[in-house]
C-alpha cells in the first residue's frame, strides 16, 4: 500500500523570510493514487500579521475571519502526526515547506525534508517544457473539473492537484484496473501499470451453439433469397 499526503497552504503574503505567516493547511490522503476520502483542514490565526491585499484577491481570505481561529502551535502536532512519515505531493513545493518550516522551527520542532516531497509543477515541468504548468492550467489540459472552485483554497486546490497527480503520471487508465492480482517481480507504481497483461485463460471445453437445427436452416432457407453466389452458400453449417 503506498500512503501519500497531496498538500496546500494558503498565506498572508509570498514572503516567509520577511514576517508573512501561514493561514491555511489543506491535506488529502490518497492511497494507491486514489482519495481515500480522510482530509486535514485547518485555518490559521497569524497573529499580529495582516493578510495582503494582493493574497486576499488570490484566495479569499480576510484577516477579520482568522482573527479566532487557533494558532499553528495549536495545530503543529495534530498536522505531523496526519502527514506521518508518508511522500509530500506539492505543486511549487518549495514555496510550502518553506512556510510550514518557517513555522516549525518557531516552534523550534523538527522542520521537513524535501527529499520526502513530490513537486509536482517539477514534473509538470519535465512532461510539459513548453508550459503553462500552473495548477489551473494543468486541470484545464487534463479535463479536471473546477467549477467548485471561485477562490484558491488549501483543500480544494489540493483534491485538484490529487487528481493532476495521477495524470502526471499517466497512471489514470491503471488505476481504473479493477481486482488485478499483483505481478511477480513488481511493486509500489508498476503494480496496476503490468496488471492487464496476464496470459489470457482457456476453456477447457468449448460453449455448446445457441443455434438450434431449426435456426440453422431457416438462415440457410433465408440466405438462398438473396441471390448470386455468396459466401456464406459455400461454407459448411
Amino acid at each position: 500500500m503506498l500512503r501519500e499526503i497531496v498538500l496546500d497552504t494558503e498565506t498572508t503574503g509570498l514572503d516567509a523570510a520577511r514576517g508573512d505567516r501561514l493561514i491555511e493547511i489543506g491535506c488529502v490522503e490518497i492511497v494507491n493514487r486514489v482519495p481515500t476520502g480522510v482530509e486535514f483542514h485547518r485555518f490559521i490565526n497569524p497573529e499580529t500579521r495582516d493578510v495582503h491585499a494582493d493574497a486576499e484577491r488570490v484566495h479569499g481570505i480576510k484577516t477579520s475571519f482568522l482573527k479566532d481561529k487557533l494558532l499553528f502551535k495549536a495545530v503543529a502536532r495534530d498536522f505531523l502526526e496526519f502527514i506521518g512519515d508518508a511522500p509530500l505531493v506539492i505543486h511549487n513545493a518549495s514555496f510550502d515547506i518553506g512556510f510550514i518550516n518557517m513555522e516549525l522551527d518557531r516552534l523550534k520542532m523538527t522542520t521537513i525534508e524535501m527529499s520526502r516531497v513530490v513537486d509536482t509543477l517539477q514534473l509538470a515541468r519535465r512532461k510539459h517544457p513548453a508550459g503553462p504548468n500552473s495548477l489551473d492550467a494543468l486541470c484545464k489540459r487534463y479535463g479536471v473539473d473546477t467549477s467548485k472552485r471561485t477562490k484558491h483554497g488549501a483543500i480544494v486546490d489540493s483534491l485538484l492537484l490529487a487528481e493532476v497527480y495521477v495524470e502526471l503520471l499517466g497512471e489514470r487508465q491503471a488505476s481504473l484496473v479493477l481486482g488485478a492480482a499483483p505481478v511477480a517481480g513488481r511493486s509500489g507504481n508498476n503494480v496496476n501499470a503490468a496488471a492487464g497483461k496476464r496470459a489470457p485463460q482457456v476453456r477447457p471445453r468449448a460453449l455448446a451453439s445457441r443455434l438450434s437445427a431449426e435456426d440453422q436452416a431457416a438462415h440457410t432457407e433465408f440466405a438462398k433469397t438473396l441471390g448470386g453466389n455468396p459466401i456464406w452458400l459455400r461454407t459448411s453449417s
